[in-house]
Formats: C-alpha cells, structure tokens, sequence
C-alpha cells in the first residue's frame, strides 16, 4: 500500500511541478526534483517528521520497491539517448568536434581529478578510495547531458545553426566518453586495481561489442514488425544490455547506451514504436527517477558554511573548466568569441546526465548524501544557465549565420 501511495504522489508531484517549470521556461527536470524535495527531507521530512518516516519508511526493503521502477526508467532514458545520436554529424564536422569535444571534455576532467584530490577527507565516505574519489569528481566535471543540450538548441530554434550542429556533435562524443569513464571509475570502485579482475574487465569488452554487433540486426528485424512487437524489441534490448554489462561487472547504463546505438541506424524506420516507448519514459518513469532523486537530497546541509563552500567550489571549477575547454577548442577550429561562448554554454548544460552519474556514485558508495546534493545541485543550475548564455551569445553573432527564423526574432526585437 505505501508504495502505490508513494508511486501515486510523487508521480502526481513530479508532472505537475514540470509542467509549472516549462510553463515558465526551465527544464522539466527541475520541476520534477522540486517535487522530491518537497516530498523528501528537505521539506516534509523538517514539517512533518513523523508522516514523513509513515510515508517514506528508512526500511531499505520498502525504499527499493520505488527504486527499482525508477532505475527501469534510467535504463529506457539512456538508451533513448544512445538511440537518437546522430554519429553521421560527428563524421561530418569531425575536425571541429574532436578539438571541442577534446578540450571541452579534458580541461574540466583535470581540474576535477585535481580538486577531488585537494578535497578534505571529510567530504567523502567512509572507506571510499580517495583516487576513485578524484576520478568520479572529474567524471562529474566532464559530461555533459545531450538531452538537455538538444531540448534547449530546439527551444532557442538553433538546431539548423552551424554552432548548434556542433554543439550537439561535441555533446555526442562527450556524452560516449563520459559514459566509458564511468564504466573505468566504478570499476575501479567495485573491482579494484588487481590485475586479474582488470583482465576478467578487459575480456567483457569484446561482449560488450557483440552486443553492439549484434543489435544493428535486430533492430533490422523489428522494422519489418508490427509496431508493438518494436516496442518489446527496444525494451527487450536495453533490458539484455543492461543486464550484459552488470554481469561483467560494468555499469548497467552503458549497456543500455550499447543497446540505444545499436537501434540508432534503424530509428527512423521505427518512429512511431519509439515515440511510443519516450511517451511512456518521459510521462511516467522518468519523472518517477528524479522525484526519487530529490527524495536523497538533502538541501538543509547546504546551511553549513563548510558544504556550501565546496558546493560553490564544485560549481565554479565545472562551469568553468567546461568554458575553457570550448574556448581552447574553438580557438583550434577558427571559432569566433561569440561562437565559442555559445559553445561553452551549450555543452556545459548537465541535467539528466548528472543526476544519473550522481545516483550511480551514490549506489556504489563513493559519494555520500551531501556530495550526491552538492552535484544535483551543480546539474540544475548548468542547466538553468545554458538557454541565457546561448540566447545571449547567439544575439551576437551575424545574422546570416542564423536560422531564417532567428533572424526574424532579431528583427522584431
């Protein structure tokens, strides 16, 4: 009973608040954590403490009954991301995006590593590795969320930009390495150092590969099917990735990204088997994952002096690093200051990408609450920052290199 009731209200919350936040012009996901938080510790949990520990019992049984349905919904919402990458723009600009997405995944990566390891010891867990530690916080630094990239290029009506063809190019290579490093960091995290585990690690890669292999055919063969046996087929394979890569001791999401760009070359033969599967990702078990993201968070922490610093240091050095890299990298291309600003601010969006990171973190135990607030923190203001930056920074540029449709706006304004 408590957890359809749990299911029910956050659900309900989680729509509602999204709504409100694109009404208002933000990401939905920023809605949807608010509804955590208002239903977490945050909130009810210092208003009523007692319905709170009735409604959201500490029994980790109980709490894994929502977390499963949550993590089904991370599972579905990367392989949408694997599935809607456009590898062909990344052929096509190559030169430009390998020095953007280089710089801009690189110089933010070494500044994380760098402050993971200057950190005090206390902002980590008990027991947690400091140098798996540094290496997450990098990670952390690096990616960048390719959804909340995309949903804003549409709402500003630069996706037909030549800037925006390169934000979303860069963000896909970002976005493949980011997920591989994450695969090395909780290997490192689960497995260790030692040599044979790291040959059992390595040998899962040719697998992993065969999954990939493998899929492009299936995919093939769900076109020729009705639209509902499509639908199974995507969630059949994002569920046998999944579970490939957790047997051989990987993250499960980047074998759902495996399985998402196995179905890639095929996605728009199966559009509507697709739209499908994102009508119910993006309606129910999405917004179900970042209500229950906000149910960890914990923002009262924020009050002490000491987490608000490193929770302003954390977002400092990341937007910042992200800046650089797109400013190095589009200086090598021949970019113009106001490109590459809009560069910047189109990649440093973190959004979805980040909380997932931040939950992956928080599963395998080297983050805790407070770190794990501090970087859902950092996700929902670079994305919040993004849609200005770019519109501001788009302003600037000659008219001509704009959609006619921007042009237009130019105009009027």
């Amino acid at each position: 009973m408590i957890f359809l009731l749990q299911g029910c209200t956050l659900l309900v919350a989680a729509r509602l608040l999204g709504a409100l936040a694109r009404r208002i012009g933000i990401p939905a996901i920023v809605g949807e954590l608010t509804a955590g938080m208002l239903l977490g510790p945050t909130v009810l949990g210092n208003v009523a403490p007692e319905f709170f520990e009735w409604f959201f019992p500490s029994d980790p049984a109980q709490f894994h009954l929502l977390d499963v349905v949550a993590q089904l919904g991370v599972l579905l919402l990367v392989a949408l991301t694997g599935a809607e990458t456009d590898l062909a723009a990344v052929r096509r600009r190559r030169r430009a995006v390998v020095a953007i997405s280089s710089a801009g995944m690189l110089v933010p990566l070494c500044l994380g590593v760098a402050m993971g390891w200057l950190m005090p010891a206390w902002v980590r867990p008990d027991g947690a590795d400091p140098l798996v530690f540094a290496l997450f916080l990098g990670v952390v630094m690096g990616v960048s969320a390719l959804p909340v990239i995309a949903k804003t290029l549409m709402d500003l009506d630069l996706l037909g930009h030549r800037v925006g063809q390169l934000i979303i190019a860069s963000g896909v290579v970002q976005d493949i390495v980011g997920w591989l490093l994450l695969m090395v960091v909780s290997a490192l995290a689960v497995t260790g150092l030692s040599a044979g585990d790291w040959a059992v690690w390595l040998a899962a890669l040719p697998v992993l590969a065969c999954v990939l292999l493998i899929g492009r055919p299936v995919a093939r063969m769900a076109v020729r099917s009705a639209p509902g046996s499509a639908v199974t087929t995507i969630v059949i394979m994002t569920l046998v990735g999944a579970a490939t890569a957790h047997a051989m001791g990987m993250e499960p999401v980047f074998g759902a990204l495996l399985a998402g760009l196995a179905i890639a070359p095929v996605r728009a033969r199966i559009a509507p088997a697709l739209s499908v599967v994102r009508t119910w990702v993006m309606s129910v078990l999405a917004p179900l994952f970042f209500a229950t993201v906000g149910l960890r968070m914990d923002l009262t922490a924020l009050a002490e002096p000491a987490i608000l610093a490193v929770s302003a240091a954390v977002l400092c050095v990341g937007m910042s690093g992200k800046f650089a890299g797109a400013w190095i990298g589009g200086a090598c291309s021949g970019m113009d200051r106001w490109e590459r600003l809009a560069v910047g601010a189109g990649i440093n969006a973190r959004g979805v990408v980040e909380v997932i990171i931040a939950t992956v973190g928080l599963r395998l135990g080297i983050l805790d609450g407070t770190m794990y607030t501090v970087i859902v923190v950092f996700a929902i203001v670079t994305s919040l920052t993004a849609p200005p930056i770019l519109r501001f920074a788009t302003r600037k540029m000659p008219h001509t290199e704009m959609p006619v449709s921007r042009q237009r706006d130019l105009v009027v304004d």
